[in-house]
Formats: structure tokens, C-alpha cells, sequence
């Protein structure tokens, strides 16, 4: 909607008005338009604090009265320069903008004047003032460099009316109580150490619990998929990923070589070269193809401190993967059909629906960008068609993106958007014709002829800690009784039944159902109470008459007591809960 991102983009304008008024002597940078809202950039010389975000807002509310509208004037680059020469944030647009050739605007309103491009409302009257709130306050490096000065940057929710920005306050009320990061440390299930390293999560007991059920089931579900899995390691050799190409590509968001007996290592931060040099092990005939060779690897990226985000961005993360070498153009387009399959079964088995949890993006290359992309056009037309056309053919929406292919050739991404409205990409699928001959990849064909392979790409669940992150907050961290850490508490009511209770929490355990028993001192209550918070499926109290039964008193969460069953019983109703 062009007038709402207006109304936000005027908004920046007000709010940096309304700074400046309030502290003398700040500077503001920039303050576009965003999803939800606006922020603007500052350079202060003392720090503010969200309690200051209201006497902003008040003060943003009294300029909005004698604003009339946004007057625009082209102004020459010694003007701009004069103009805004307290300011070297100022300066140093107007410099792009000169070298640009590109016409130097400023906007007037009331009082406030401000270099800008463009984007607002015709009339003020058109902003709500009940309908925006500044949010919060975060640092942000200016140009999004760590080289350049911190400043203080004030995001705002801006919508055409109060009752879409209280639907939105609430849906981020709901977000905060769901946010990974907080049910992560209330569930116990990971942390985070600065001892350890920024980005790099210590696994709870718990929280490896949830992992290798997670590891376990994409690893069966592929094997019976026609997948090859296989190990290979963290570390190689760096002419490994000068021979792909990725490390002219990548290089920045790689670790730095490690020099060991005169060779430089690398810890790894993809794995096909480890997967192609596996191809590459023995002579492969067409009776080979397609190879599906999969694993979930453990996988080494450096990211700048700012983008790190809980499980969401990590620096060590692990990547269920494969690579499916193909015959074929034909072969290769009934693979990525495969790999979408497998990708919607495990969305569904999730509770996941296309369109509301996920979506289809079609990331293409940029031709012109030759630093970026492998530069072969006519192999570039074949690829991303192919693609279009498995997607078409599913009859499933999807939104093509301009420049968000990988060197080696487009892909299709699954795109997934958090609980607080952030899109990540989740899972790819990818067509590459450039590795193949980096690789020297081949087979023997049916004519004898030693023929060339393409290669697709693939990620079935993508990252484990990120799918998990998504998981937490689909759930609200209530996982659903296959994936949840622990199944079932066993809750004896007092000492008198801790031999019992052991009995039934050890009968549980050779079933297979991951069991907790709480043998503290506590009160029957308040064990019940710390296993809801937990948000335990199932809990099973065991007192004077479960023993005399030699039975269990089943409460299931979010229904409550299900009253007396016989541990047989139960674990029928266990069994049933895991399918």
C-alpha cells in the first residue's frame, strides 16, 4: 500500500524533528519507511532509553498540529553541503547523491527541514495520530558497517487506523511470550556462553533430546527416500573450496584458513565439495543416477555480531543436506519435484500449511553481475525455467526474487515467517550447473560415452537450529508428544511411593518414552505445577491408590485428568500419540 509506506516514511521526518527538539545538538541520519512502521538513525551525545520513548511520541503528536504538509526543494550540492554542514551523515549522502548525478531534494515541514528523496503524504491529514507508536531503541552502525560510529536508531509501528495497530500490539504481545530465545531458556533446552563464543549454543540435555529426534527422523525418512548418508568432516584442505569457487565468493563469511604442516585448512561452511570428491571416489555408471548423497553436517559460517539472532543466526550451526547428482535436465527437474515432496511432508508432519507457515520464492540470477553469478546466460534460461516449470506445475504460489540466486544457479526457496512476522529462508532446493565441470563430475552413459551430470541441491529441513527456533515458536514450546523433549513426568506424591514411582519411570524408559521422575520433597502441586510449566504432554501421578492398582493417574496437557489407566494402557496411548 504506496499511501501507508508514505505515511510511515513522514513519520521518520516527525520523529527526527521531534528529536532534535528534545536534544540539542542531534544528529539524524536516515529514517526510511519499513515492514510495520519507520525508524530513524541518531548520533546523540548522551544515551536515551525506551522511558524516553513517550515524551518523543508526546512531542511528536504536539509538532504533527502546526505541520502542514511536505514542501519540496532541488537545491544545488554547494547548497545541500551549506545547508547541512553540521552534519556528516548529511554530507555524506549528498556526496552519493552528487556522484549519482541524481537531483538533491529538501523537504520542509513547520520548521523541519531534511535532505530526502521523496515519499510522503500530500496532506498531514492523512497520518492518524492514534494510529503510530515508537517501539523500541536499538544500536545500529551507520551504513551497517562495524567500522563506522554506532548510533542510536527509535523504530515506530505506523497503520491507517488504531485498530491495526492494536491488532498488531497484540500479535507482538504474543510474539514476545513465544520468542525461541525466552521459552529456549525457560524449557531448558539450550544457552548461550560469551565464555564459549557469540553464536555458538550449549545443548541442554533436553535440548539434545529434541535435536537427535529431529536428526533421527530426517535421516530414516530420506534412507527410505533413496538416500545415501554419509559423514565427512568439519575441516579441508582450502584448494578444496578454491576448486568450487566458493571461496572467492564467500571468502567473507568464512573462517580464516588454519595453517597446519605448511597447508591451509578451513572449517567447513558448506559441504558439496566433501560430497563431489565422494562421487568422484569410484567410476559411476547411469545406473548409478540420480546418487542422492545426504547428511546432516555440522557447518562453520562467520556472521558480524549485529545479525547474530538466538538459534535464527548462528556462527556453528548444522545443515541437513544433500546433493543429488543427476543424468540429466529431465532427471535433475524429477528430483527437485522429489526434494519439494519430502519438503511438504515434513512441513505437514510439523502442522505446517502452504501459504499461511510457508511459501515458494523463486531466487534467479543477475545476469549483469558477473562477480556474483557464473556467467553462462543460455545455462542460466535452461535453469531457472525448468524451476518455474516444476512450480507451475504443483499449482502452488510462489514469488520470483531477482538476485537472490547463488553463484552456481537459481533456486527454490522455502520461505517461513516467525511468530513476530520475520521471513527467513528456511529450506532450498537448488539446480547447479557450474560444479559439475569445476569437478570434472562424470559417468559413463548407456552408448559408452563419458557424459557430463547436473546437480540439485537440496535441504530437507534445513537448519536444525533454525527449523527448532521456528518449531519453539509455532509450538509456544508445547511440541506435540513425538518431538517433545520429555515426554512424561512421573510424580509420585510423597516418599512413601518413590519406589513405585522408580518402577513405572523405569518401565516407561524401556519403552522408549522419554521419562522424567521428580523425586524432590516438594508438594504434589507444586510438582504438578513445575511439569506444566514445562509443558510436559503427559504427566502421571502415582500415590496410595495407583500402587494398591498397580496403575497411574494420567493428567494430559491441555485436557486435563484423564483419570486412572494401567501402565499397559498408557503406553498404547503413547504409541498412538507418536503416529
Amino acid at each position: 500500500m504506496k499511501n501507508l509506506e508514505h505515511i510511515r516514511h513522514s513519520l521518520a521526518h516527525l520523529l527526527a524533528a521531534a528529536v532534535r527538539e528534545l536534544y540539542p545538538g542531534a544528529k539524524n541520519a536516515i529514517g526510511p519507511a519499513i515492514e510495520h512502521g519507520f525508524y530513524q538513525d541518531f548520533e546523540l551525545s548522551a544515551p536515551i532509553s525506551e522511558h524516553d520513548l513517550s515524551a518523543i511520541e508526546e512531542k511528536m503528536r504536539e509538532l504533527i498540529k502546526a505541520w502542514d504538509g511536505f514542501a519540496r526543494r532541488e537545491v544545488t550540492p554547494e547548497q545541500a553541503r551549506k545547508e547541512f554542514a553540521w552534519n556528516p551523515y548529511k554530507l555524506e549522502l549528498i556526496e552519493e547523491f552528487t556522484e549519482g548525478n541524481a537531483p538533491i531534494t529538501f523537504y520542509t515541514s513547520g520548521d523541519f527541514v531534511d535532505l530526502c528523496r521523496g515519499g510522503h503524504v500530500e496532506h498531514i491529514s492523512e497520518i492518524n495520530p492514534d494510529a503510530f507508536k515508537l517501539d523500541r531503541i536499538a544500536g545500529a552502525y551507520w551504513r551497517g558497517d562495524e567500522k563506522n560510529p554506532m548510533l542510536t536508531r527509535i523504530y515506530g509501528l505506523a497503520f491507517a487506523s488504531k485498530e491495526e495497530l492494536e491488532t498488531h500490539l497484540a500479535l507482538m504481545e504474543e510474539a514476545k511470550k513465544r520468542d525461541h530465545r525466552a521459552l529456549g531458556k525457560e524449557l531448558g533446552l539450550f544457552v548461550f556462553s560469551e565464555a564459549v563464543g557469540k553464536g555458538l549454543p550449549l545443548w541442554t540435555e533436553k535440548g539434545a533430546a529434541l535435536r537427535r529426534v529431529l536428526e533421527r527422523f530426517i535421516v530414516d525418512e530420506e534412507i527410505r527416500r533413496g538416500y545415501k548418508h554419509v559423514i565427512t568432516p568439519d575441516i579441508a584442505n582450502l584448494g578444496l573450496y578454491k576448486k568450487s569457487g566458493h571461496y572467492p565468493y564467500y571468502k567473507d563469511s568464512m573462517y580464516a584458513p588454519i595453517v597446519i604442516d605448511d597447508e591451509e585448512y578451513m572449517l567447513r561452511p558448506m559441504t558439496c565439495p566433501h560430497h563431489f570428491e565422494l562421487y568422484l571416489s569410484q567410476p559411476r555408471s547411469y545406473r548409478d543416477l540420480p546418487m542422492r548423497i545426504a547428511e546432516v553436517a555440522k557447518l562453520y559460517r562467520y556472521e558480524h555480531s549485529g545479525e547474530l539472532t538466538g538459534l535464527i543466526r548462528l556462527r556453528a550451526f548444522s545443515l541437513a543436506d544433500a546433493h543429488i547428482v543427476c543424468a540429466d535436465k529431465d532427471q535433475a527437474k524429477r528430483e527437485v519435484a522429489g526434494a519439494l515432496d519430502l519438503i511438504e511432508h515434513m512441513a505437514g508432519l510439523f502442522g505446517l500449511n502452504m501459504g499461511d507457515n510457508y511459501w515458494y520464492r523463486l531466487s534467479l540470477g543477475d545476469r549483469h553481475n558477473s562477480e556474483k553469478y557464473f556467467k553462462n546466460d543460455a545455462a542460466w534460461d535452461e535453469a531457472e525455467t525448468m524451476l518455474r516449470e516444476v512450480l507451475h506445475e504443483r499449482k502452488c504460489h510462489f514469488v520470483e526474487a531477482p538476485g537472490e540466486a547463488a553463484f552456481y544457479g537459481p533456486k527454490i526457496d522455502v520461505q517461513m515467517r516467525n511468530f513476530s512476522g520475520k521471513e527467513d529462508t528456511a529450506f532450498t532446493v537448488q539446480y547447479d550447473f557450474c560444479m559439475p565441470g569445476r569437478f570434472n563430475l562424470a559417468y559413463i552413459d548407456a552408448d559408452g560415452a563419458k557424459k557430463e551430470p547436473v546437480v540439485v541441491h537440496r535441504s530437507s529441513i534445513g537448519a536444525i537450529e533454525r527449523i527448532i527456533a521456528f518449531l519453539i515458536e509455532h509450538y509456544a514450546g508445547a511440541f506435540p508428544f513425538w518431538l517433545a523433549p520429555v515426554q512424561v513426568a512421573v510424580l509420585p506424591v510423597s516418599e512413601k511411593f518413590q519406589e513405585y514411582a522408580e518402577s513405572v519411570f523405569k518401565k516407561l524408559g524401556e519403552h522408549n518414552i522419554r521419562a522424567e521422575l521428580d523425586a524432590s520433597k516438594e508438594t504434589l502441586g507444586k510438582k504438578i505445577r513445575a511439569a506444566e510449566l514445562q509443558k510436559i504432554p503427559y504427566l502421571l501421578v502415582v500415590g496410595e491408590r495407583e500402587q494398591a492398582s498397580r496403575t497411574v493417574a494420567v493428567r494430559e496437557r491441555g485436557t486435563g485428568d484423564r483419570g486412572a489407566q494401567t501402565l499397559d494402557e498408557f503406553l498404547a496411548l503413547c504409541n498412538n500419540a507418536k503416529n
